[in-house]
Formats: C-alpha cells, structure tokens, sequence
C-alpha cells in the first residue's frame, strides 16, 4: 500500500514520470492506477481526480497517491441503462456497486462505470447504500444536476422500496418517524406478503437519511435481511442485504411531463 503527497520541483514534468520516480511502480501499473481514480492533483488550491497520463505538472503542484492492490483488483457488476434522457438518465445499481468513490478508487462506483460506458460526464444527484440495489438517477450535465438537487432538497421526487425482513411483520400500515441523527425522519411501510419466516414490504419514504429504512425497522426488531450493520447478519452471512430502490416519481426538468418509473417485476427482490 503506498499513500504519499508529492511536490513538484521542476516545470513540465508529466504526471507519470513523477509518479514513476516517486513509487517506483512501472508505468503500466500506474496507468491502470491513474484509470482507476486513486491518484489526485492539488493545483491553484484546487485538489481534483487526475487520469491524464502526461499531464503536464508545474513547480509547486502537489501530487498524491491512494495505492491500494486490493481495492484497485476489485470489480463490479455492470449497471442497467433503463431510462435516456440524454441530459439525465436511469440506471438499475446492483448490490455491491459504490454511488461515489473514495480518494483511494473510483472504478467501482455507479457515477465512473456510468461514464465509461456512456462517454458522458457523470453527476450524483442522491444515494443508495453500496448494499442497496435499485433506480438511481445521473445528470450528465451541471446545469440538470442543479435541476436534480433542487427536487430532491424540496421533496418533489417519491421514492419507493421493497425490503425483506425477519420475521412475521404485524402490520399491515405503519409510519415511523423516529429521529436519525437528530434529524427528522419519515418512513411509510406497507405489508405485502410473508411466509413461515419472513415479510416482504414495501416502503415509501419522505426523508432521505442515512440508512434511514434500516434504521427503523431494525429499532422495532424487525431488521432487513442481510444487514450486517443494523441487522443480525454477519459477515459470513450469505444474503445480500434485502432492500431495494424500485420506483421514482417526478415531474422532469426538461419537458416539466410526469416520469413515473417503476423497476420490472423479474428485477425485483422477492421472498
């Protein structure tokens, strides 16, 4: 594992020369790194994400490197387009995929796979937990990426889920609005179906807080299968978390027309 900041000395030295010298790793090794986002450039007090392979660097550019063989040999599963609005699009996440990367890689996430198969830029407007399967929405704009933020600070997108939990859930309709983080937060629940074992719900929810749906149903003993941080999974446990993203509503920023978009049932998680 190498993690290191370097200061440029010298006017017009590239990018990969600099890392070359610096790590000692070969320059084949440190373009697959460069591709895979551990590498960043702070330059004119902007630290950004940095690809380009001969990048010209100037005296007093700092360089850092997030070297890790293990995070940069994973993979992940292929996102789904569903939805092509050219400046805005719908995409199925599957369970495992990142909503953003971290300074030590980007590769795994949905916003970098997004780009590589679209040859678009590629902007966050809201999250899924990296276990949580289902829509997510990308603008390939700034300008529909302040649409998106906007919609999603004022509530005008629903959002809806499924989740299977343990147990024989005893309601048929349930809020919950215990508090997460000291902030507040609204889940509605609605029983489906269950079996000898388990329930299946589906959950809209008003607010979007950190694992919000996990939090509160795990505080009325009812955790989400294969939870391993507020459930009773654990890390052998062989389920992927039972929770998924399976319907967006919204009026669309660009034509103001009503997007009601529902996940296919063969996608959805069952019991």
């Amino acid at each position: 594992m190498i993690e290191r900041k370097i200061t440029i000395k010298t006017n017009h030295q590239l990018l990969i020369d600099a890392l070359v010298e610096s790590t000692g790793l070969s320059k084949q090794v440190l373009k697959s790194a460069l591709d895979k986002g551990c590498v960043w450039l702070k330059a004119n007090q902007k630290v950004s994400r940095i690809r380009r392979v001969k990048k010209p660097l100037k005296i007093g550019d700092e360089v850092f490197i997030y070297f890790n063989e293990k995070i940069l040999a994973s993979t992940a599963t292929q996102p789904t387009l569903l939805l092509d609005k050219k400046d805005y699009s719908i995409w199925f996440k599957p369970a495992g995929v990142y909503s953003q990367g971290s300074k030590w890689a980007d590769h795994c996430t949905l916003t970098r796979l997004v780009e590589k198969l679209t040859d678009r830029p590629t902007f966050l407007v809201h999250r899924l937990d990296r276990a949580t399967s289902g829509l997510m929405i990308l603008a390939h704009t700034k300008t529909m990426a302040r649409a998106f933020s906007r919609l999603f600070a004022q509530r005008s997108i629903k959002k809806s889920y499924l989740a299977v939990v343990e147990g024989d859930f005893p309601f048929e309709n349930i809020s919950l609005d215990a508090d997460i983080d000291e902030k507040n937060a609204l889940s509605h629940i609605t029983k489906l179906a269950h079996n000898e074992q388990n329930s299946l719900l589906k959950i809209r929810i008003e607010t979007g807080r950190k694992h919000q749906i996990r939090k509160h149903l795990s505080q009325i003993n009812f955790p989400i299968i294969g939870d391993r941080l507020h459930g009773n999974a654990d890390k052998n446990f062989p389920k992927d978390l039972q929770l998924q993203a399976i319907s967006l509503k919204f009026i669309c920023p660009i034509d103001a027309q009503e997007v009601d978009f529902r996940l296919a049932k063969n996608q959805e998680i069952m019991l």
